[in-house]
């Protein structure tokens, strides 16, 4: 069993990236610079957020953190896209979700300009990447394919599932592994909470990436012996055995699975790392224009 190393990982493309950096500034070229618009005060967003401007730092990015309160109007926080998109010295540009319920996400996300979209939710960008055209991938699914690229995990002709059916995670990686590329030219099985007979698929899978936010839901009566497990899941559970008094855990029971497994993705440290390395991958890519 190898473990997928999300951590190392993703240190390895940041380190990659602060060359590239360096590369820019030594030809006398601008500093790639990632806005984010933060709404309220969600504990959860405050901490992507953050983790995003401190990797920013690590690899010589400038970034711009807005916050604006909870009460914000849609008209509000349409204007400050509208900012961000006119402004030639931001190449990136992510407004961190969920939005409180006043607000609609996907009218937000239809006004973020497409070429500073580097989280890669826009429709024009989905529809690229279902056309297998240059553009920005979605941050988590583009670092579950570098995982698999860089450890050279063998995808072709393989039964992929996954679990999960949302815009951000799901769906795209059912597009993007059943590509003609590597990683890809895989057969693929999107299920979902309508599945019947899941057990039966799960068995079947040459790799599993499950999404679903169920805390250890596949366990090892659900896998055949060699699969590759990508645990996209995090959900945070009370612990008495920590000091904050939680704990991380995915959506796979990693201890029933591990002795199964041919590789898998440990929670916390697989998955999540690598989403904020490729987020700073599509920061840098608008940076030097390869795209649009």
């Amino acid at each position: 069993m190898i473990i997928l190393d999300g951590k190392k990982t993703s240190n390895d493309i940041k380190e990659e990236i602060a060359d590239e950096v360096k590369s820019i500034i030594f030809s006398g070229g601008r500093i790639p610079h990632l806005s984010a618009i933060l709404v309220g005060n969600d504990g959860a967003s405050e901490t992507y957020v953050n983790a995003k401007v401190k990797a920013c730092e690590k690899v010589g990015f400038k970034s711009t953190l807005i916050r604006l309160p909870n009460s914000v109007t849609e008209k509000e926080l349409l204007l400050e896209v509208e900012k961000i998109n006119n402004n030639q010295n931001i190449d990136g540009l992510i407004v961190q979700l969920p939005l409180p319920n006043h607000l609609d996400e996907m009218k937000v996300t239809e006004a973020i300009d497409p070429k500073k979209d580097v989280d890669g939710f826009h429709p024009s960008n989905i529809g690229r990447m279902c056309l297998n055209l240059p553009t920005y991938l979605p941050a988590t699914p583009s670092g579950i394919l570098e995982l698999l690229k860089r450890y050279e995990v063998n995808t072709s002709g393989k039964h992929c599932v996954v679990i999960g059916r949302s815009h951000i995670v799901g769906s795209p990686m059912s597009i993007l592994m059943a590509r003609n590329s590597f990683p890809g030219n895989c057969t693929v099985t999107l299920t979902h909470s309508r599945t019947e007979n899941l057990k039966e698929i799960t068995k079947s899978a040459d790799i599993l990436i499950v999404a679903l936010g169920k805390s250890e839901f596949i366990n090892s009566d659900m896998i055949k012996e060699g699969v590759c497990i990508i645990d996209v899941g995090i959900t945070r559970v009370k612990s008495d055995k920590t000091k904050s008094g939680w704990k991380l855990l995915g959506d796979v029971n990693f201890e029933d699975v591990k002795n199964k497994c041919s590789y898998i993705t440990p929670v916390p440290g697989g998955v999540g790392p690598m989403t904020i390395a490729m987020l700073l991958q599509n920061t840098l890519i608008s940076a030097k224009g390869e795209i649009f």
